[in-house]
C-alpha cells in the first residue's frame, strides 16, 4: 500500500523545478507511505513521478519506486497489491519472457507483464487492488489505471497545460498551478449521497478515475484523452445471470467456500504482520473463520465497542473470536475519544465526506495499526449476497405496498411520521418479546422514518433512489446547483437484471460501495498507515456471486443466506443470529449533547448566508427539529457539517 503523485507539464521545465513540485505533492502523502519515498522526472518531456511506500512485499531496496522496467521503456508509481503476481511470474517464465528478476515485489512483476503482454492484457490477467501511473518513454504516453472494484483511489485534473494526478486530492492541491473552484453541482451530489461519486470531486475540473478504467494520455493529443473501461461490473452481472449455478445448496456453498478461501489465501501473503477486523457480523466473521482455517497460528483480530445499546457489537465479536481461537484485541471507546477525531476529518478525507461511520473506522484502524500493518475486512458481502434491508424490502415491502391504493399509502406514511424515532424505539422495545426474530430491528425508529418516505413512491427505481438519498432535493439546498447525472439517474448505464433486488445490489456495488464504503476505509486506514484488503472484492468472487441464484442469497425473509450457511460450517448459528447493526455511532444524541455548540457554530444562519453555498432556512429547520427530538436528522445534518468543517479547514490551509 502506498501513495502516488505526479504531473505532466507539457511545456517542460528545469529538472530542479520539476523535482521541487513533485516533492511538494509527495509530502502530502507521507501517511500513506512512511517507510520510503522516491522521485523521478524527465526534463525533456516535463513528466514527474513520486511515490510514498508502505512496505508490504519485498522490504528490500529492490521494491523502491518509481520503478523502471528491465528494458528501460516504462517507469511506474504503483499503489496496491497484485495478489497473483507469483502466478504471473510463472507464466512469464513458461513463455520465456521473464526478465532477470531484481527482487520479489509485485510492482516489478507488473512491469515485466507490461513489456511482455501490453497494458490491457496485463490488467485482465491481474488479481488485485491498485492504482498506478505508468510513463511509456518510447511512445510518450502516460497511463492512469484503477482496479476493477475501486478499492484504491486516483484523482486527476488538467490545470492549464499541466496534468496532475495523485492518490488523494491534497497531493494535487500542493502543486503551484492548482487553481480549482468548488463545484456546486458536486456539492449537491454530496448532500444526496453523503459522498461525491466518481467521476466528480468537490472541485470543478478535478476528477476521480472510475473503477475498472484506464486513461491513456498521448503526447500527440493529450487533451483528447478519455477514460475507457477494461472491466465492467455490468458485464459480470450479465455473464453471471446468463450462466447460473444449477447445483444443490450444498454445492453452491462448496463453490463459494473454495473461491473465497483461495482469495483469502492470496491476500494473506505479506512480509509484515497481518490481521483482520472482526465485528462479529456475518461478513467479517466469515473472513476470519476462513483465515483461521488456513493458519497454523492464531490470527490477530480487532474490534471496537462504544458501550451503548444499538451501537455495540464488541461482545459478539469476542464470542466469535473465542470460538475460532483468534488472538483478539478489543477497545471500548469513550465518547470523548471519538469526538477528538472530528477535527481531523477534513484533513483525512481531503474533500467533504458525510458518512459518520468514518469515525469508528478511523479508531479501529488506529487500534489495529498498533499490532499489524495489514488488515483484511469483510466489506462487499452486503452488495454481493443481498445483505441490506432494502433488498429484503424490494421483495416484501415494495411489492406489497404497490398493491395498496394511493390514499392508503399516504395514510400509512402519515401514521409512521406521527411518532418520533425515539418513540418508535421505545414502543419496539416493549413489544419485541411478542415479535418474530426477523422483526427484532436495530434503530427501528429510523427505519420507520425511511419507510414513511418510500410509501408514496411510484416505481422501484424511485424506491431505490429515495433510500440512497439523504437530502431528497439537494438542488433546492445548494445555491446555484444543478445536480449532474450519475449512475443512479442514467438509465443507459443501469445493469440488466431479473428482479428489483438484484438491480439494487448491482447499483450499490457500483455506487455506494466504491464511492462511500471503500473511500471511508481507504482514508481512515491510510491515515494510520494501515493497509486494508477486501477478499470479497476479488473479481473472481464477484463473478461467482452473480452466478448464484437470488433464492440462495435471500431466503425466508433473510439476506446473505448462502454466506450464512458457509459461516455456520465454522461458527455456531447462535453466535451470529441477531439484528444487523452496521458500524455507527450515537450521532443523534451527540449532536444534541457534546457536539451541539460545535454544530451550532457551523450551522449559524448568518454564517451560512455569508458563505453563500446553502439556503439557510431548510438547514436551520432540520437543526431545530433534531434538537427538539421530534425528528432524527443526524445524517442530513452531518453531511452539511462535514462540508462546513472542510470549508473552514481548506480556507485555513490557504491563508
Amino acid at each position: 500500500m502506498c501513495g502516488l503523485a505526479g504531473f505532466w507539464q507539457l511545456h517542460g521545465d528545469a529538472q530542479d523545478t520539476l523535482l521541487q513540485q513533485v516533492q511538494a505533492m509527495s509530502a502530502q502523502l507521507t501517511h500513506r507511505g512512511p517507510d520510503d519515498s522516491g522521485l523521478w522526472c524527465d526534463e525533456s518531456t516535463g513528466v514527474a513521478l513520486a511515490q510514498r511506500r508502505l512496505s508490504i512485499l519485498d522490504l528490500s531496496p529492490a521494491g523502491h519506486q518509481p520503478m523502471h522496467s528491465a528494458c528501460g521503456r516504462y517507469v511506474i508509481v504503483f499503489n496496491g497489491e497484485i495478489y497473483n503476481h507469483l502466478d504471473l511470474r510463472e507464466r512469464l517464465l513458461a513463455e520465456g519472457t521473464a526478465p532477470a528478476w531484481r527482487g520479489h515485489s509485485d510492482t516489478e512483476t507488473l512491469l515485466a507483464c507490461f513489456v511482455a503482454w501490453g497494458i490491457e492484457r496485463t490488467l485482465q490477467a491481474s488479481v488485485g487492488m491498485f492504482a498506478f501511473a505508468l510513463w511509456d518513454r518510447r511512445q510518450r504516453v502516460l497511463t492512469l489505471a484503477r482496479d476493477r472494484l475501486g478499492e484504491k483511489p486516483l484523482y486527476y485534473a488538467w490545470q492549464g497545460d499541466t496534468m496532475l494526478f495523485g492518490s488523494e486530492l491534497k497531493a494535487l492541491k500542493a502543486h503551484a498551478v492548482f487553481r480549482a473552484d468548488i463545484d456546486r453541482d458536486a456539492l449537491a451530489l454530496l448532500l444526496r449521497h453523503d459522498c461525491i461519486p466518481a467521476p466528480y470531486s468537490i472541485y470543478r475540473g478535478v476528477f476521480k478515475l472510475r473503477p475498472g478504467h484506464l486513461l491513456h494520455i498521448s503526447a500527440d493529443a493529450p487533451r483528447d484523452a478519455q477514460p475507457v473501461p477494461y472491466w465492467r461490473y455490468n458485464d459480470a452481472v450479465s455473464a453471471g445471470l446468463g450462466n447460473p449455478l444449477h447445483g444443490t445448496d450444498a454445492e453452491a456453498i462448496d463453490a463459494l467456500e473454495a473461491q473465497l478461501s483461495a482469495s483469502i489465501g492470496a491476500q494473506m501473503l505479506s512480509d509484515v504482520p497481518l490481521g483482520a477486523f472482526l465485528s462479529g457480523g456475518i461478513d467479517s466473521s466469515t473472513i476470519v473463520a476462513l483465515m483461521q482455517a488456513r493458519s497454523a497460528r492464531p490470527i490477530k483480530t480487532f474490534t471496537m465497542g462504544f458501550g451503548e445499546n444499538g451501537y455495540d457489537e464488541a461482545m459478539h465479536a469476542k464470542a466469535v473470536a473465542r470460538h475460532l481461537g483468534t488472538e483478539h484485541t478489543e477497545l471500548y471507546v469513550r465518547p470523548e475519544d471519538a469526538l477528538a477525531v472530528i477535527p481531523r476529518l477534513p484533513s483525512i478525507y481531503c474533500e467533504p465526506f458525510g458518512d459518520s461511520s468514518q469515525i469508528p473506522t478511523f479508531l479501529i484502524s488506529q487500534l489495529t495499526r498498533r499490532q499489524v500493518t495489514v488488515a483484511l475486512s469483510g466489506d462487499g458481502g452486503d452488495e454481493l449476497f443481498g445483505g441490506y434491508n432494502r433488498y429484503l424490502g424490494a421483495r416484501t415491502t415494495w411489492e406489497r405496498m404497490q398493491r395498496l391504493p394511493s390514499f392508503a399509502r399516504q395514510a400509512g406514511a402519515g401514521a409512521l411520521r406521527a411518532m418520533s424515532p425515539a418513540a418508535w424505539n421505545r414502543w419496539f422495545e416493549r413489544v419485541k418479546p411478542l415479535l418474530p426474530k426477523r422483526w427484532h430491528l436495530a434503530t427501528p425508529g429510523d427505519k420507520a422514518q425511511k419507510l414513511a418516505d418510500v410509501l408514496t413512491l411510484s416505481s422501484g427505481h424511485a424506491f431505490f433512489l429515495n433510500l440512497a438519498s439523504q437530502w431528497k432535493d439537494p438542488g433546492s439546498i445548494v445555491i446555484g446547483a444543478h445536480e449532474p447525472m450519475t449512475l443512479l439517474t442514467d438509465p443507459a448505464a443501469w445493469p440488466h437484471t431479473d428482479s428489483l433486488a438484484q438491480w439494487m445490489m448491482a447499483m450499490d456495488a457500483q455506487s455506494y460501495l466504491p464511492d462511500d464504503i471503500l473511500v471511508k476505509v481507504d482514508r481512515a486506514a491510510m491515515a494510520n498507515s494501515l493497509e486494508t484488503r477486501v477478499p470479497m472484492l476479488d473479481h473472481r468472487v464477484v463473478e461467482l456471486a452473480w452466478r448464484i441464484p437470488l433464492h440462495q442469497k435471500i431466503r425466508d425473509g433473510e439476506g446473505k443466506w448462502l454466506l450464512r450457511q458457509l459461516l455456520y460450517r465454522h461458527v455456531p448459528r447462535e453466535l451470529i443470529e441477531r439484528p444487523k447493526m452496521g458500524f455507527g455511532i450515537p450521532l443523534d444524541s451527540w449532536l444534541r449533547g457534546p457536539l451541539r455548540d460545535w454544530a451550532e457554530a457551523l450551522l449559524d444562519e448568518n454564517r451560512l448566508r455569508r458563505e453563500g453555498y446553502f439556503h439557510p432556512a431548510p438547514i436551520r429547520q432540520k437543526w431545530k427539529e433534531h434538537l427538539s427530538g421530534r425528528h432524527n436528522w443526524q445524517h442530513r445534518l452531518w453531511t452539511v457539517l462535514m462540508f462546513q468543517a472542510w470549508l473552514e479547514e481548506s480556507r485555513r490551509g490557504s491563508s
